[in-house]
């Protein structure tokens, strides 16, 4: 098998080209935007293709003659969408649409799985979300993401697309970008500096790793329908508290919380329900726990890679509404 995969050296993209190394030929193209790093796939023999998706000429060459395309390029910050939302129109939406026209232009019959998100569905008090609910996107990145799910939908509608679409919760493991809420409190409370919480930290996620996830897409690729929609979560729902609080505890740290303004739109709670990509054969095979404390010695056994990419806005935040 043949794969594309966009945006194979940001977190999830690598996770997932590393993954499927010996089970595809694949060809990444990544415009090495500040959330990719060619150090993910330093030690693999890969083909790399250095473009944007919005580019049509680019993606018009690259649909043709592959089997499937995984889309994972994408901007992916809420802080930063807040600050500067047409860059995620930009990646987000026109992007899909670029990939979306090379494939209908060349009669396409490959296999498109659009990576999306929890966030589309917006906040929840009680209950799981499931793929046939209404969106409700609450910050302008989960609004980009949910036009691009709108747009895949309707191309498989309207041009016959063979596409599906998986939205999952909140991802961590190996080779998250530093800014992002795991690896920012690994590295800081590495350097005894206190870890900034919006609000009051109850704000609740579903937290899943990032290989599990990664096993989630292959299956679809493999068995998803066509125009069929995904969830792919792990049932295990944290706060942002508890998450900082089980990484101090691992690293043996004393309290460094230090709770901050809340940024606008915060959702309060996502939960999805998987019973769908359940049925297919999936489940997480890695705890909460058990892949947090992977993370969290991962991180500190290879300062080499992060180092690099921690900046003043890591180690001393920027708020969300100061331009970046």
């Amino acid at each position: 098998m043949r794969i594309l995969v966009t945006g194979g050296l940001g977190f999830i993209g690598s996770n997932f080209v590393r993954s499927m190394m010996d089970k595809a030929e694949i060809t990444v193209v990544d415009a090495l935007k500040y959330g990719s790093n060619e150090s993910n796939l330093k030690d693999l023999d890969y083909n790399f293709v250095n473009g944007d998706i919005c580019n049509y000429e680019i993606m018009a060459e690259l649909v043709k003659g592959v089997d499937a395309i995984v889309n994972f390029a994408a901007e992916t910050h809420v802080d930063r969408s807040i600050s500067n939302p047409y860059a995620f129109i930009e990646s987000n939406v026109i992007g899909t649409y670029t990939i979306l026209e090379a494939m209908r232009k060349a009669n396409s019959e490959a296999k498109l799985v659009h990576v999306s998100t929890d966030e589309v569905y917006g906040d929840i008090e009680k209950g799981s979300f499931k793929e046939d609910d209404m969106l409700k996107p609450s910050s302008p990145y989960s609004a980009s993401k949910a036009s691009a799910d709108m747009f895949v939908l309707a191309y498989v509608r309207t041009y016959g697309l063979n596409a599906v679409i998986t939205r999952c919760t909140n991802n961590y493991g190996r080779y998250q970008f530093p800014e992002k809420l795991i690896p920012k409190a690994i590295i800081r409370a590495k350097m005894d500096m206190k870890i900034p919480i919006y609000g009051t930290g109850k704000n609740v996620r579903d937290w899943i790793y990032v290989l599990d996830h990664c096993e989630a897409i292959n299956l679809v690729l493999e068995r998803g329908e066509r125009g069929e929609i995904y969830n792919v979560s792990s049932g295990e729902e944290k706060t942002n508290l508890e998450v900082v609080s089980e990484i101090l505890r691992i690293m043996d740290k004393p309290d460094l919380v230090e709770f901050v303004e809340d940024r606008p739109g915060h959702d309060i709670r996502y939960s999805l329900d998987s019973s769908k990509v359940r049925e297919l054969g999936w489940k997480p095979k890695h705890s909460f726990k058990e892949g947090l404390k992977e993370t969290v010695v991962w991180n500190l056994e290879n300062e080499w890679w992060w180092k690099p990419l921690v900046d003043e806005k890591i180690l001393h935040p920027t708020p969300w509404k100061l331009e970046w």
